[in-house]
């Protein structure tokens, strides 16, 4: 978790690294702490696994900001491993928090089948109670919370702004945001509706709407920041611009990221791309952190 990939070989025993591709990095650099952490669910007592990435040098009892991270799939987890952005964010003074909410893979079939025709739904809970974890054992301030996520992760982070006003500043990456315009004019239109939903949009247009994070664009209040691959066709590009209209609509502070020549999958492929996501995230984190100047660089 504190160290980048590199090439290994295994045979039978211990396994033996064959490379070390950013010795010179790893000299100079001071990575956080990655530390698991549970919580039975405040649903139904389920119990909720994350990983908080602590800043450099973190001083026990100490109270830092919290980025809570959550991952798209949503048929994904995350683990101990590597991550190039939560350690960025971490080495700006952030705690982040990757959590595996009901729906995620590595916890058995009946888990993740927890959200089949119910996303988003009661994973909502999983994540505020593994916020409230972090809180809870003095690491997290309950006052500088944050929260992002990709894809299905930009769903719940949607969502999230929707029902609570908790956290300072949000940023929602290639979300769903309309799930009828999402299964009418995504690439698989076949697929959509009648798995994730269980019916078509004429069929059943009040499920549409009570998923889609849209429906609860009238109660956020939270800043949001919305980021988007330019050829994002799995959560297309309008996915996006209809939460951003909405939100500047509603009066909501927003701005919309475009990352140029990004896919759905590959938004942060590129270094420069990766680069954009992430400076433009922090950026806007940074301008809702309390007691915090940013200080430009002098590329800025």
């Amino acid at each position: 978790a504190t160290r980048p990939a590199e090439v290994g070989l295994q045979r039978g025993g211990d396994p033996r690294i064959l490379t070390d591709l950013n010795r010179s990095l790893r000299a100079v650099k001071t990575l956080g702490e990655v530390r698991r952490i549970a919580v039975p669910s405040s649903h139904d007592g389920l119990e909720i696994e994350g990983w908080l990435t602590l800043p450099p040098g973190y001083t026990e009892g100490q109270r830092v900001p919290l980025i809570l991270e959550i991952h798209g799939g949503p048929f994904a987890a995350y683990g101990p491993h590597f991550s190039t952005d939560n350690q960025l964010y971490a080495a700006a003074g952030y705690a982040v928090l990757s959590a595996n909410p009901r729906g995620s893979t590595s916890y058995g079939e009946d888990f993740a089948n927890e959200i089949d025709k119910a996303y988003p739904g009661n994973d909502y809970f999983d994540l505020m109670s593994i916020v409230d974890r972090a809180i809870a054992l003095g690491i997290a301030d309950p006052d500088q919370l944050f929260v992002t996520g990709g894809s299905g992760g930009g769903v719940l982070t949607s969502w999230i702004v929707g029902k609570t006003d908790r956290f300072k500043a949000a940023a929602t990456q290639k979300p769903v945001i309309n799930w009828t315009t999402q299964a009418l004019t995504a690439d698989g239109p076949a697929f959509f509706g009648r798995y994730w939903i269980g019916a078509q949009p004429w069929e059943d247009p009040e499920t549409y709407w009570r998923l889609s994070p849209l429906s609860l664009v009238g109660e956020v209040e939270t800043p949001t920041l919305v980021v988007v691959g330019s050829e994002d066709y799995r959560t297309p590009v309008s996915e996006s611009e209809q939460y951003y209209t909405a939100l500047r609509l509603r009066g909501v502070p927003t701005a919309l990221v475009k990352v140029p020549g990004a896919s759905h999958g590959s938004i942060a492929a590129r270094p420069s791309q990766s680069a954009a996501k992430a400076a433009a995230i922090l950026a806007w984190f940074d301008r809702y952190r309390s007691g915090w100047t940013r200080t430009a660089s002098p590329a800025e």
